[in-house]
């Protein structure tokens, strides 16, 4: 009877971590770098991994402040709206995605290699170079 109760705890333990969503997380970036860039667990099954972007038109010069993180799926997402603040034109920009670390952190693919398989890469390479 431990076992079954043991093989269902672990079970429903597992559909829990499926459900949840993984996002990139970034407080703010600037000039195109994060500042303390890091991963963070959904916590609602109705979340979203999002990326929020102000550019400023008229400081061409300036990239603007980015950030990442995960926000309710029914908030304002995948679209831009225009602002000004003391006379300076802004234009905010929120794109939401729903898969793990689909946000992107300062615009590199979300898919990193791992240390692993970058070895094996190298020796797959290493080989293969000198059988030819």
């Amino acid at each position: 009877m431990g076992k079954l109760f043991l093989g269902f705890v672990v079970a429903v333990a597992s559909l829990a971590l499926v459900e949840s969503l993984i996002c990139n997380r970034c407080s703010v970036s600037v000039f195109g770098f994060c500042i303390g860039s890091s991963n963070v667990t959904c916590g609602d099954s109705d979340t979203v991994c999002y990326t929020g972007k102000a550019d400023f038109p008229d400081i061409p010069s300036f990239n603007g402040f980015s950030n990442q993180g995960c926000r309710a799926n029914d908030t304002f997402c995948n679209g831009t709206t225009t602002s000004s603040l003391l006379g300076i034109n802004y234009t905010t920009t929120i794109t939401c995605c729903s898969s793990d670390r689909c946000n992107r952190v300062n615009g590199a693919p979300s898919t990193k290699m791992t240390f692993t398989a970058a070895v094996a890469g190298a020796i797959l390479a290493s080989v293969l170079g000198s059988m030819l």
